[in-house]
């Protein structure tokens, strides 16, 4: 009995002195010289955007007709637009609502396809059969005309919670679905036995064992959401069924330059480079993610 127990100790002192998952999931992500890349562009925007006003004198939505449309120059090193707004001031602060967009988008999508891609996984059955049909609603449901008549509603454009409303509400499906075949691989271990036969309830089963060694493929779908949800935000802005063309976004920097794409391009170009270096950033992080994450790579 001496000798079992003299190994597993052994064992356990061995995985005690190694370095964690963590550790090494954060080694094999500082490997990917893109997601290195991407992590500093990704930095750089966001510290932008927070420090704003330290950044720039100008107020986003200050008005100067007398200066409308000015080439890049020292005062105004990206122009302005057809209201003499400074557009460096309009795509810093643009990046705030953009970011904050798609994050909480993010948030409020996967905290719905968490718990119910936990609940379908786990349960199973009838449970995870009406869960399942709900994702498959929701798919279907032609979302933009809900949309549509939500404007119409609020007689002009979207406001911000209810874009992030939107989003949220019809980005979860992926995540669900993508949990739900985690717990459906994961509540058969050993470890989850052991931790039913010790009395754990199902509650702490699902959100104690389970959900911690579901994180990984979690974490490389939100980092994807937060692309895609400020993908879409700029595409409904660019449409005109987005937030208000007062409020400065990326999107709407885009649709106010449409007009002026020829004779103005820095308009549209700088606004739109920093959406796709700001989106392409992510991506490359979540990739990176699944790569560093995957518990069978060494």
């Amino acid at each position: 009995m001496a000798r079992p127990l003299a190994v597993r100790d052994a064992a356990e002192a061995a995985l005690a002195a190694g370095p964690s998952l963590w550790a090494l999931a954060w080694a094999r992500f500082r490997r990917h010289r893109a997601a290195v890349f991407g992590m500093a562009v990704l930095g750089a925007v966001i510290a932008s955007a927070a420090l704003a006003p330290l950044l720039t004198p100008y107020s986003p939505t200050a008005l100067d007709p007398d200066h409308s449309l000015a080439p890049p120059s020292h005062e105004h090193p990206l122009g302005t637009d057809d209201l003499g707004r400074d557009e460096l001031a309009r795509v810093l602060y643009g990046g705030r609502v953009s970011l904050l967009v798609g994050l909480t988008a993010m948030l409020l999508g996967s905290a719905i396809g968490i718990a119910l891609g936990s609940v379908a996984g786990y349960m199973g059955g009838w449970t995870d059969a009406l869960v399942m049909r709900l994702v498959d609603l929701v798919l279907s449901f032609p979302a933009i005309f809900l949309l549509l008549i939500l404007i119409n509603w609020t007689g002009g454009r979207a406001p911000v919670v209810m874009m992030v409303g939107y989003l949220g509400l019809f980005g979860w499906t992926g995540l669900a679905r993508i949990v739900r075949a985690e717990y459906l691989s994961l509540r058969a271990r050993e470890f989850v036995e052991s931790a039913r036969a010790l009395g754990a309830g199902a509650g702490r089963i699902v959100f104690r064992h389970i959900l911690p060694n579901a994180m990984a493929p979690i974490l490389v779908q939100a980092a994807f959401a937060v692309a895609g949800a400020m993908l879409a935000e700029a595409a409904l802005d660019f449409l005109g069924f987005g937030l208000p063309p007062e409020i400065p976004t990326w999107g709407n920097l885009m649709t106010q330059a449409e007009d002026y794409i020829t004779t103005n391009p820095i308009l549209a170009i700088a606004p739109g480079a920093v959406v796709t270096l700001t989106v392409v950033a992510v991506f490359f992080i979540g990739d990176a993610l699944r790569d560093a994450l995957d518990v069978r790579s060494r």
